[in-house]
């Protein structure tokens, strides 16, 4: 019924009161959502969380959308970072390793030491994104994981594309340079431990 229309017909309906019509914006953005909370927490029983805070908030207020010009995905992003920045603020940064997170052998996986790098590459990465600004590590996200556009990074971030490219060259150099510090470092350590 709703999958031939588009966003902006579903919102129209969702705004006067159509629960199916909002349950087919979150099948539609349910998902990417999710992603880019989970890449900001790197847990996913928040970002679980999280999600479904971002949805029932956007239930309750969805009368009160105005349409500004930018997606209704704006709106949601916008939700989501707020919801994120609270959740950063509110809790401590105590590290916890989850069952889940643990490594898994099955008789056909590769060998545990190449699992074992591999796993501490991805880790060191998302260290370093996460040790950047806000700003940068959304941008990150949206590019990245979520394919955006820069114009549609900057409708979601507030900014013009313009900005977005000079914040997305800035951020690539920064992280060239982390890396680079980071390898001489290793580097260091390594001729220090001979």
């Amino acid at each position: 019924m709703f999958t031939e229309l588009s966003d902006e017909e579903v919102l129209a309906q969702a705004a006067q009161g159509d629960k199916a019509a909002f349950g087919e914006l979150y099948d539609r953005y349910v998902g990417r959502i999710y992603n880019y909370i989970y890449y900001r927490t790197g847990n996913q029983h928040d970002a679980e969380d999280l999600t479904a805070r971002v949805f029932t908030r956007a239930m309750r207020h969805i009368t009160n959308y105005k349409d500004r010009g930018v997606p209704f995905s704006a709106w949601l992003y916008r939700i989501a970072h707020n919801l994120v920045a609270n959740w950063h603020r509110d809790n401590s940064r105590r590290q916890e390793v989850t069952l889940e997170d643990g490594i898994r052998i099955t008789a056909d996986s590769e060998h545990p030491e190449t699992t074992l790098v591999r796993t501490e590459q991805q880790e060191a990465l998302l260290h370093l994104i996460r040790d950047l600004p806000e700003d940068r590590q959304q941008l990150l996200i949206l590019k990245f994981v979520e394919h955006m556009s820069n114009a549609e990074i900057g409708s979601i971030m507030g900014r013009t594309e313009g900005a977005v490219k000079s914040l997305y060259h800035r951020t690539l150099m920064a992280l060239r340079d982390q890396v680079g510090d980071d390898i001489e470092q290793f580097g260091k350590d390594a001729q220090a431990g001979e």
